[in-house]
């Protein structure tokens, strides 16, 4: 490509649409019941004048960013809003610049003001991530792309202007090189409260269609890779795990990663829940199929202190840490191998992360990785564009969660259902005219997201949520 275009944010407008959840969500030390989803929309305009919408969404998840008990769920939402209305108003005062030129002008920006405003790395980047994702839809769509294709010829213009320790690595050829496969392995999480049989469910049951315990989305989707929630003490957890392999260990083949959401205090606190799982006999399969252990530590430490005894036994990956473009360098120093991919992260902070994968491995054949994990992310516009990410960088399985605990596309008109239904059959499946996500065999289908012109959602789809958000059209 001669030269990559150059663009202009001429607007933005954001949406909000609540939801409940179909039961309660435990991580870490938090139990969410309920959120809102934002969404945004982006006109961008090119040096010829010529303009292109792009979209994005994502879930404002309470207690995941900022932890702090004194805050309410309501604070924790009103902190990511104000996220997103700081990145789109500096997006509107920037300069003409490439897709990856806005991003790298505005990240230093965003973070800044946001800590002028006390608001942490994690929620700084939450409102660029839309913004960049919605920018990046509209220059696929302007050029008629497919994000795939426009990765591969680099049409964003990414760089190393952000990420100076890439200076040197082959950027146009490992894009180039990106050949995302078209379907991806789910990997179930298990909340620390959920039910794993049916005789666990304590309220009434719901009998909406869905299931309501381990053993029953094992039976109805074919899962084989699970993502299990940990609360920080060694010896409940342990109980907790014999509990669940009870349930997985049916299974001919599994995998499994554990999370920690930042619950234990330190090291030897993870050590003592890895001796006991070793020393249990019933955990004997479960650690066999154990890929790695996800944020174990308090991210208030986890950057300056050592795990280097712990990483010889396990792998470890930062996913709350991950609040800076130089989180993943700094793990890598105490230890870590691998850091999370999140939409609501950075589009272009897990592709460059996903390069410094590849550079180090190149150099030392380290074991270093990332994995998919998920916020919750709604079916539409938030689950098909963290897909497409996942795809992208190559990855094989992915968290999801939002499928579990909301029933389908929440809140969406019955004409949004409809588009949805019709432009990504694949993906969904229909329950009385409600959009669910379609799990067969244990995994979902990438085809319409790849295929798609723009960041993996078709534009009637799109068109027909925000056109619904401006209406304020009856939801179901």
């Amino acid at each position: 490509m001669a030269s990559a275009p150059v663009l202009k944010v001429k607007d933005v407008a954001i949406f909000e649409r609540r939801l409940s959840m179909r039961m309660p969500f435990r991580f870490g030390a938090a139990t969410v019941t309920e959120a809102a989803q934002i969404f945004l929309s982006v006109i961008i305009e090119d040096e010829g004048g010529k303009t292109a919408t792009g979209y994005a969404a994502e879930l404002m998840v309470p207690k995941w960013f900022d932890k702090n008990a004194d805050l309410s769920n309501a604070d924790n939402e009103q902190q990511l809003r104000r996220s997103v209305h700081m990145a789109a108003q500096l997006a509107k005062e920037a300069a003409l610049a490439t897709a990856f030129g806005l991003h790298a002008a505005l990240e230093p920006q965003q973070h800044e003001q946001a800590s002028a405003e006390g608001l942490n790395g994690l929620i700084a980047s939450f409102g660029l991530a839309l913004v960049d994702r919605a920018i990046l839809d509209g220059l696929c769509r302007l050029h008629g792309l497919t994000v795939a294709d426009a990765i591969r010829i680099n049409l964003p213009d990414i760089d190393t202007s952000t990420t100076p320790d890439l200076a040197g690595f082959d950027i146009t050829g490992f894009l180039s090189r990106l050949q995302p496969k078209k379907t991806i392995h789910l990997r179930h999480t298990v909340g620390y409260v959920d039910a794993l049989t049916p005789s666990d469910v304590n309220s009434a049951r719901r009998n909406d269609g869905l299931p309501e315990c381990l053993s029953e989305e094992i039976e109805t989707y074919g899962i084989r890779y699970f993502k299990l929630k940990l609360s920080g003490r060694p010896v409940e957890d342990t109980q907790r795990l014999i509990q669940i392999a009870g349930v997985l260990d049916r299974l001919s083949t599994y995998k499994v990663t554990l999370d920690g959401n930042e619950q234990f205090a330190d090291e030897a606190a993870v050590i003592e829940l890895k001796d006991r799982i070793e020393a249990e006999p019933g955990l004997q399969r479960l650690r066999q199929s154990l890929l790695f252990i996800e944020q174990p530590i308090t991210r208030t430490v986890a950057l300056s202190k050592q795990v280097k005894t712990l990483a010889r036994r396990v792998a470890l990956e930062i996913d709350e840490s991950d609040g800076t473009k130089d989180a993943f360098l700094e793990a890598k120093a105490q230890g870590y191998l691998g850091v999370s991919s999140k939409s609501c992260k950075g589009f272009y902070r897990s592709l460059l992360n996903r390069m410094r994968v590849e550079q180090w491995n190149a150099e030392t054949a380290g074991g270093y990785f990332m994995s998919a994990e998920d916020l919750t992310t709604q079916a539409g516009v938030a689950v098909q564009q963290d897909l497409a990410l996942a795809a992208l960088i190559g990855l094989g399985h992915i968290e999801r969660n939002g499928h579990h605990y909301v029933d389908g596309m929440q809140g969406a008109s019955d004409t949004e259902n409809a588009a949805w239904l019709c432009a990504h059959g694949d993906l969904y499946a229909n329950h009385a005219g409600r959009a669910r996500l379609h799990i067969a065999k244990g995994e979902l289908s990438l085809e319409t997201v790849l295929a798609t012109k723009g960041l993996g959602v078709a534009q009637s789809a799109a068109q027909a949520t925000f056109q619904s958000l401006q209406s304020g059209e009856k939801t179901i």
